[in-house]
């Protein structure tokens, strides 16, 4: 999830477990270990893009990183007070738990997350974007209503509860909407008789009401959009062929097979000009139906000086942003029958 909900998630966590002892230092540890586990970002200063996104979500974001960090951060913790409030023990509960709860979180979302490191298996339910204000808005209003109490007041306990409880109950819904849309996807494609091999389903972004799905068939994917306001339930799937051929003598250096397992194999190969890009299906294209002209993930495959085979991320068009939301919300509200 983004920053602001890892930091209202951790905050809650921490008021939870030390509130009623050290007020809204709980609140603000909690809040710091929300933020921890995302410092992976920071690799981006020293490698390049593929092995940066590689890194993102693993170590800091396992069970394992939790349990090695939270007895030595709560110590420092405790150094930093000597205060007879909490102890060790206290502050590294705190720590863990909002170390912890930002992966559980995240392997809500379509990304990934490798709870299980060093094992090589990612957590990913796609049931909730990683910027979803239904979520985040209510949790970070009650968050801040609790702050304004004292320690000790029962209201505070009170509201911090609610929060976690209100996005917690969202969490749950989503699942819920996702095997409707699910449903919804897996109908259409018997009824339009179409043979495939496997479908994902995740939904658009800001919002839990427009779902999205990838279909993998034998050469192609198909990208479909519902709406749970749809009042036509006909769903129209657009066409991407998956152009493996186009790698040529790249599929045989190393990069390829990192790309593809970064992709988890949902990818397409697409040649413009003398460019070819590795494009990542997973979090979708930049526009719907017909606008969809790229895909938010796709890298630039070239040779450098000496002869090796990179991959940079293709840029995006920030002016594009404004128009793409404003036909994103306009999907939300449904189609025409």
């Amino acid at each position: 999830m983004d920053s602001l909900t890892q930091i209202v998630l951790g905050a809650a966590v921490g008021e939870a477990v030390l509130g009623k002892k050290v007020g809204n230092k709980a609140m603000l540890w909690g809040a710091i270990a929300g933020t921890i586990p995302d410092l992976d970002v920071l690799s981006k200063l020293f490698v390049d893009n593929v092995t940066a996104n590689e890194l993102h979500r693993g170590f800091s974001h396992s069970i394992l990183f939790s349990i090695l960090a939270a007895p030595l951060l709560g110590w420092l913790i405790a150094k930093l007070y000597k205060n007879k409030e909490a102890d060790w023990k206290d502050w590294s509960k705190l720590m863990f738990l909002g170390l912890f709860t930002h992966p559980i979180l995240d392997a809500f979302t379509s990304w990934g997350t490798q709870l299980f490191w060093p094992l090589d298996y990612k957590v990913a339910i796609n049931n909730i974007f990683v910027v979803d204000p239904l979520y985040t808005v209510p949790f970070l209003i009650f968050v801040i209503i609790a702050m304004f109490y004292k320690r000790t007041h029962p209201k505070r306990k009170k509201y911090n509860n609610l929060g976690l409880y209100v996005s917690s109950f969202y969490l749950l819904i989503t699942l819920v909407l996702q095997q409707s849309a699910m449903a919804n996807f897996s109908n259409n494609l018997e009824n339009q008789h179409i043979q495939y091999n496997e479908i994902q389903t995740r939904p658009t972004p800001l919002n839990s009401i427009l779902w999205t799905a990838n279909i993998e068939t034998d050469n192609s994917f198909l990208i479909g959009y519902y709406s749970l306001l749809d009042e036509d339930e006909i769903i129209d799937f657009s066409e991407f062929p998956k152009n493996h051929h186009l790698l040529g003598e790249m599929r045989n250096d190393p990069l390829i097979p990192r790309l593809i397992k970064l992709s988890e194999g949902w990818y397409t190969i697409e040649k413009v000009n003398d460019s070819v890009y590795f494009n990542d299906l997973r979090f979708g294209t930049l526009g719907i139906g017909e606008d969809a002209k790229r895909f938010v993930f796709s890298y630039e495959l070239y040779y450098n000086d000496n002869g090796e085979l990179m991959a940079r991320e293709r840029e995006r068009d920030v002016n594009e942003a404004s128009p793409l939301l404003k036909k994103l919300f306009n999907r939300v509200l449904g189609n025409k029958s």
